[in-house]
Protein backbone atom coordinates (compact mmCIF):
# COMPACT_ATOMS: atom_id res chain seq x y z
CA UNK A 1 0.00 0.00 0.00
CA UNK A 2 0.86 3.67 -0.93
CA UNK A 3 1.02 6.44 1.60
CA UNK A 4 1.52 10.31 1.19
CA UNK A 5 2.75 10.91 4.21
CA UNK A 6 4.89 7.59 5.14
CA UNK A 7 6.64 5.72 2.85
CA UNK A 8 7.18 2.13 4.31
CA UNK A 9 9.65 0.95 1.67
CA UNK A 10 11.99 4.17 1.30
CA UNK A 11 12.39 4.18 5.50
CA UNK A 12 13.00 0.81 4.99
CA UNK A 13 15.53 1.54 1.87
CA UNK A 14 17.42 4.24 4.49
CA UNK A 15 17.87 1.84 7.39
CA UNK A 16 19.36 -0.48 4.96
CA UNK A 17 21.59 2.23 3.54
CA UNK A 18 22.30 3.95 7.23
CA UNK A 19 24.07 0.21 7.91
CA UNK A 20 25.91 -0.08 5.15
CA UNK A 21 26.96 3.55 5.36
CA UNK A 22 28.19 2.69 8.94
CA UNK A 23 29.54 -0.09 8.26
CA UNK A 24 31.73 1.02 5.11
CA UNK A 25 33.18 3.91 7.01
CA UNK A 26 34.49 1.07 9.96
CA UNK A 27 36.17 -0.53 7.29
CA UNK A 28 37.74 2.55 5.74
CA UNK A 29 38.37 3.48 8.73
CA UNK A 30 40.23 0.17 9.36
CA UNK A 31 41.89 0.43 6.35
CA UNK A 32 43.23 3.71 6.90
CA UNK A 33 44.32 3.12 10.01
CA UNK A 34 45.59 -0.16 9.44
CA UNK A 35 43.92 -1.46 13.19
CA UNK A 36 40.70 -3.33 13.53
CA UNK A 37 40.91 -2.63 17.59
CA UNK A 38 41.73 0.67 17.58
CA UNK A 39 40.03 1.79 20.66
CA UNK A 40 38.72 -0.35 23.95
CA UNK A 41 35.48 0.06 22.38
CA UNK A 42 36.05 -2.33 19.57
CA UNK A 43 36.82 -5.45 21.29
CA UNK A 44 37.99 -4.74 24.84
CA UNK A 45 39.01 -8.28 25.23
CA UNK A 46 41.47 -8.24 22.53
CA UNK A 47 42.84 -4.43 23.19
CA UNK A 48 43.60 -5.45 26.92
CA UNK A 49 45.42 -8.05 25.82
CA UNK A 50 47.23 -6.01 22.97
CA UNK A 51 48.45 -3.30 25.66
CA UNK A 52 49.84 -5.74 28.16
CA UNK A 53 51.97 -7.49 25.47
CA UNK A 54 52.83 -4.22 24.13
CA UNK A 55 53.92 -3.11 27.32
CA UNK A 56 56.18 -6.41 27.72
CA UNK A 57 57.93 -5.29 24.73
CA UNK A 58 58.52 -2.43 25.73
CA UNK A 59 60.37 -3.83 28.61
CA UNK A 60 61.91 -6.09 26.76
CA UNK A 61 63.67 -2.73 24.75
CA UNK A 62 64.45 -1.87 27.96
CA UNK A 63 66.27 -5.00 28.90
CA UNK A 64 67.83 -5.01 25.65
CA UNK A 65 69.54 -1.69 25.97
CA UNK A 66 70.62 -3.32 29.49
CA UNK A 67 72.00 -5.93 27.71
CA UNK A 68 73.86 -4.52 25.53
CA UNK A 69 75.48 -2.18 28.38
CA UNK A 70 76.47 -5.10 29.93
CA UNK A 71 77.81 -7.18 26.84
CA UNK A 72 80.21 -3.44 26.27
CA UNK A 73 80.99 -3.46 29.96
CA UNK A 74 81.99 -7.68 29.70
CA UNK A 75 83.80 -6.84 26.10
CA UNK A 76 86.11 -4.66 27.34
CA UNK A 77 87.19 -6.88 30.43
CA UNK A 78 87.36 -9.80 28.27
CA UNK A 79 89.92 -7.83 25.99
CA UNK A 80 91.80 -6.21 28.39
CA UNK A 81 91.99 -10.42 30.19
CA UNK A 82 92.93 -11.55 26.89
CA UNK A 83 95.74 -9.29 27.00
CA UNK A 84 96.83 -9.96 30.33
CA UNK A 85 97.17 -13.61 29.46
CA UNK A 86 99.54 -13.10 26.62
CA UNK A 87 101.68 -10.15 28.33
CA UNK A 88 101.58 -13.07 31.38
CA UNK A 89 102.58 -15.68 29.00
CA UNK A 90 105.73 -13.79 27.50
CA UNK A 91 106.70 -13.03 30.65
CA UNK A 92 107.57 -16.42 31.64
CA UNK A 93 108.37 -17.30 28.17
CA UNK A 94 111.32 -14.09 28.99
CA UNK A 95 111.76 -15.95 32.77
CA UNK A 96 112.45 -19.36 30.97
CA UNK A 97 115.18 -17.77 28.66
CA UNK A 98 116.95 -16.49 31.55
CA UNK A 99 117.81 -20.39 32.37
CA UNK A 100 119.71 -20.64 29.12
CA UNK A 101 123.61 -20.53 29.85
CA UNK A 102 125.21 -17.09 28.58
CA UNK A 103 121.68 -15.47 28.47
CA UNK A 104 121.57 -11.28 29.50
CA UNK A 105 120.11 -11.86 32.46
CA UNK A 106 120.02 -7.28 32.90
CA UNK A 107 118.52 -7.49 29.22
CA UNK A 108 116.00 -10.15 29.98
CA UNK A 109 115.00 -8.05 33.40
CA UNK A 110 114.62 -4.99 31.12
CA UNK A 111 112.03 -6.76 28.46
CA UNK A 112 110.41 -8.18 31.64
CA UNK A 113 109.96 -4.55 33.24
CA UNK A 114 108.08 -3.53 30.02
CA UNK A 115 106.33 -6.22 30.13
CA UNK A 116 104.67 -5.55 33.52
CA UNK A 117 104.40 -1.89 31.98
CA UNK A 118 102.09 -3.08 29.65
CA UNK A 119 100.37 -4.47 32.56
CA UNK A 120 99.71 -2.17 34.48
CA UNK A 121 98.64 0.51 31.15
CA UNK A 122 96.26 -2.65 30.20
CA UNK A 123 94.36 -3.12 33.48
CA UNK A 124 93.87 0.68 34.26
CA UNK A 125 92.64 1.05 30.68
CA UNK A 126 90.16 -1.58 31.48
CA UNK A 127 87.01 0.33 32.12
CA UNK A 128 83.58 1.41 31.13
CA UNK A 129 80.91 3.48 32.13
CA UNK A 130 83.04 3.88 35.64
CA UNK A 131 83.49 0.35 35.94
CA UNK A 132 86.71 -1.34 36.21
CA UNK A 133 87.14 -4.97 36.44
CA UNK A 134 90.59 -5.87 36.14
CA UNK A 135 91.95 -2.30 38.73
CA UNK A 136 90.91 -1.09 42.10
CA UNK A 137 91.53 1.56 43.89
CA UNK A 138 89.11 1.73 46.97
CA UNK A 139 89.27 0.52 50.35
CA UNK A 140 86.60 -1.71 49.63
CA UNK A 141 85.97 -2.81 45.89
CA UNK A 142 82.65 -3.68 44.41
CA UNK A 143 82.94 -7.18 42.45
CA UNK A 144 79.07 -8.63 42.80
CA UNK A 145 78.46 -7.45 39.22
CA UNK A 146 74.98 -8.15 37.42
CA UNK A 147 73.53 -7.12 34.21
CA UNK A 148 69.67 -7.38 33.54
CA UNK A 149 69.22 -10.63 31.29
CA UNK A 150 64.89 -11.01 31.35
CA UNK A 151 61.98 -10.47 32.99
CA UNK A 152 58.65 -12.91 34.06
CA UNK A 153 55.22 -12.07 34.32
CA UNK A 154 54.09 -13.44 37.32
CA UNK A 155 50.23 -15.31 38.00
CA UNK A 156 49.19 -11.75 39.41
CA UNK A 157 50.47 -9.73 37.04
CA UNK A 158 53.74 -8.93 38.91
CA UNK A 159 57.03 -8.22 36.74
CA UNK A 160 60.65 -10.37 38.06
CA UNK A 161 63.68 -9.41 36.71
CA UNK A 162 66.34 -11.83 36.28
CA UNK A 163 69.50 -10.87 36.30
CA UNK A 164 73.12 -12.66 34.87
CA UNK A 165 75.83 -12.24 37.78
CA UNK A 166 79.63 -11.99 38.13
CA UNK A 167 82.29 -11.93 40.62
CA UNK A 168 84.70 -10.21 39.71
CA UNK A 169 87.10 -10.69 42.51
CA UNK A 170 88.55 -13.55 39.77
CA UNK A 171 89.47 -11.16 37.30
CA UNK A 172 90.83 -8.35 39.90
CA UNK A 173 94.36 -7.76 38.72
CA UNK A 174 95.72 -5.26 40.51
CA UNK A 175 94.65 -3.71 43.51
CA UNK A 176 96.47 0.02 44.96
CA UNK A 177 94.90 -0.40 48.12
CA UNK A 178 95.25 -4.13 49.38
CA UNK A 179 97.85 -5.85 47.08
CA UNK A 180 96.66 -9.22 48.86
CA UNK A 181 93.23 -8.71 46.52
CA UNK A 182 94.83 -8.51 43.02
CA UNK A 183 96.11 -11.71 41.28
CA UNK A 184 99.32 -10.16 40.04
CA UNK A 185 100.17 -8.00 43.19
CA UNK A 186 99.91 -10.64 45.72
CA UNK A 187 102.22 -12.78 47.34
CA UNK A 188 102.35 -16.72 45.49
CA UNK A 189 104.18 -19.46 47.21
CA UNK A 190 106.42 -20.85 45.25
CA UNK A 191 106.88 -23.73 47.71
CA UNK A 192 103.82 -25.26 46.95
CA UNK A 193 105.02 -26.17 43.54
CA UNK A 194 108.15 -27.78 44.83
CA UNK A 195 108.43 -31.37 43.82
CA UNK A 196 112.35 -31.70 44.38
CA UNK A 197 111.75 -32.93 48.23
CA UNK A 198 113.85 -29.70 49.35
CA UNK A 199 112.79 -27.42 51.59
CA UNK A 200 109.52 -26.52 52.06
CA UNK A 201 110.01 -22.78 53.89
CA UNK A 202 107.64 -20.45 52.15
CA UNK A 203 109.19 -18.58 49.26
CA UNK A 204 106.73 -15.82 48.64
CA UNK A 205 107.06 -14.05 44.81
CA UNK A 206 104.78 -11.65 43.14
CA UNK A 207 104.59 -10.32 39.98
CA UNK A 208 104.50 -6.43 40.33
CA UNK A 209 104.43 -4.06 42.91
CA UNK A 210 101.20 -1.95 43.05
CA UNK A 211 100.48 1.37 41.37
CA UNK A 212 101.18 2.95 44.42
CA UNK A 213 104.45 1.49 44.71
CA UNK A 214 103.30 -0.85 48.10
CA UNK A 215 104.93 -4.01 47.80
CA UNK A 216 102.82 -6.88 49.33
CA UNK A 217 104.62 -7.90 53.15
CA UNK A 218 107.43 -10.88 53.28
CA UNK A 219 107.52 -11.37 49.40
CA UNK A 220 109.56 -10.88 46.48
CA UNK A 221 109.10 -9.20 43.37
CA UNK A 222 109.38 -11.49 40.07
CA UNK A 223 112.61 -10.04 38.47
CA UNK A 224 115.75 -11.24 37.09
CA UNK A 225 119.49 -10.11 37.76
CA UNK A 226 122.86 -11.34 37.11
CA UNK A 227 122.91 -12.90 40.85
CA UNK A 228 119.53 -14.49 40.25
CA UNK A 229 120.18 -18.35 40.20
CA UNK A 230 118.74 -20.91 38.55
CA UNK A 231 116.37 -22.28 41.27
CA UNK A 232 114.97 -18.96 41.92
CA UNK A 233 114.02 -18.64 38.20
CA UNK A 234 112.86 -21.91 38.41
CA UNK A 235 110.39 -20.67 41.70
CA UNK A 236 109.47 -17.75 39.30
CA UNK A 237 108.62 -19.59 36.65
CA UNK A 238 106.08 -21.66 38.80
CA UNK A 239 104.82 -18.86 40.41
CA UNK A 240 104.50 -16.93 37.04
CA UNK A 241 102.35 -20.52 35.48
CA UNK A 242 100.12 -20.44 38.63
CA UNK A 243 99.12 -16.68 38.11
CA UNK A 244 98.83 -17.62 34.31
CA UNK A 245 96.40 -20.61 34.83
CA UNK A 246 94.17 -18.57 37.01
CA UNK A 247 94.09 -15.48 34.64
CA UNK A 248 92.97 -17.89 31.65
CA UNK A 249 90.63 -19.48 33.91
CA UNK A 250 89.21 -15.93 34.64
CA UNK A 251 88.88 -14.99 31.12
CA UNK A 252 87.31 -18.00 30.25
CA UNK A 253 84.54 -17.40 32.84
CA UNK A 254 84.02 -14.12 31.04
CA UNK A 255 83.71 -15.78 27.56
CA UNK A 256 81.10 -17.74 29.28
CA UNK A 257 79.60 -14.70 30.63
CA UNK A 258 79.47 -13.38 27.37
CA UNK A 259 78.32 -15.86 25.34
CA UNK A 260 75.39 -15.95 28.04
CA UNK A 261 74.83 -12.30 27.32
CA UNK A 262 75.15 -13.36 23.49
CA UNK A 263 72.60 -15.68 23.50
CA UNK A 264 70.25 -13.66 25.80
CA UNK A 265 70.11 -11.03 23.64
CA UNK A 266 69.27 -13.09 20.50
CA UNK A 267 66.15 -14.79 22.84
CA UNK A 268 65.08 -11.41 23.60
CA UNK A 269 65.18 -9.97 20.36
CA UNK A 270 63.40 -13.33 18.75
CA UNK A 271 61.02 -12.70 21.68
CA UNK A 272 60.08 -9.47 21.01
CA UNK A 273 59.32 -10.28 17.51
CA UNK A 274 56.71 -12.51 17.99
CA UNK A 275 55.23 -10.43 20.62
CA UNK A 276 54.98 -8.35 18.21
CA UNK A 277 53.36 -10.70 14.91
CA UNK A 278 50.61 -11.73 18.19
CA UNK A 279 49.81 -8.14 19.19
CA UNK A 280 49.30 -7.72 14.70
CA UNK A 281 47.58 -10.99 15.00
CA UNK A 282 44.88 -9.56 17.20
CA UNK A 283 44.61 -5.73 16.60
CA UNK A 284 45.95 -5.20 12.75
CA UNK A 285 43.50 -5.25 10.01
CA UNK A 286 43.13 -8.24 7.66
CA UNK A 287 43.87 -5.64 4.49
CA UNK A 288 42.95 -8.47 1.81
CA UNK A 289 40.14 -9.13 3.76
CA UNK A 290 38.87 -5.22 4.47
CA UNK A 291 39.67 -4.54 0.83
CA UNK A 292 37.18 -7.57 -0.06
CA UNK A 293 34.51 -6.07 2.06
CA UNK A 294 35.61 -2.77 1.73
CA UNK A 295 34.52 -3.59 -2.11
CA UNK A 296 31.00 -4.97 -1.22
CA UNK A 297 29.86 -2.31 1.06
CA UNK A 298 30.57 0.28 -1.90
CA UNK A 299 28.28 -2.22 -4.25
CA UNK A 300 25.93 -2.45 -1.78
CA UNK A 301 25.67 1.26 -0.77
CA UNK A 302 25.28 1.97 -4.55
CA UNK A 303 22.52 -0.68 -4.58
CA UNK A 304 20.98 1.24 -1.33
CA UNK A 305 21.00 4.82 -3.12
CA UNK A 306 19.09 3.07 -5.91
CA UNK A 307 16.57 1.19 -3.63
CA UNK A 308 15.79 4.50 -1.90
CA UNK A 309 15.37 6.33 -5.18
CA UNK A 310 13.19 3.86 -6.34
CA UNK A 311 11.22 3.48 -3.32
CA UNK A 312 10.33 7.46 -3.20
CA UNK A 313 9.70 7.85 -6.97
CA UNK A 314 6.99 5.19 -6.01
CA UNK A 315 4.32 7.88 -4.34
CA UNK A 316 4.77 10.11 -7.86
CA UNK A 317 3.86 7.79 -9.52
CA UNK A 318 0.51 6.79 -8.21
CA UNK A 319 0.40 10.39 -7.96
CA UNK A 320 0.58 10.55 -11.80
CA UNK A 321 -2.40 8.22 -12.29
CA UNK A 322 -4.70 9.58 -9.44
CA UNK A 323 -4.42 12.92 -12.00
CA UNK A 324 -4.80 10.42 -15.12
CA UNK A 325 -8.20 10.03 -13.38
Amino acid sequence: MSNVTTNPAALAALTVLRGVNKDLGVVQEQVTSGLRVENASDNPTYWSMSKTMQTDRNSLSTITDALGLGASKVDTASTAMDTVVNLITQIQAKLVSAKEPGTDKPAVNADIQQLKNQLQSVTQSASFSGENWLYNSNAQPDTKQSVISNFTRGPGGQVNLETVNYDSSQTLMIDTADASRGLLTKNVDASTFDTSGGTSAPRNYYLLAADSGTAPAGGIEISVSASTTDDQLTDMINVTNSLLKSATSADSTLGVMKSRINDQSDYISKLSDAIKVSVGNLVDTNMEEASARQSALQTAQQMGVQSLSIANTMASKVLILLQGK
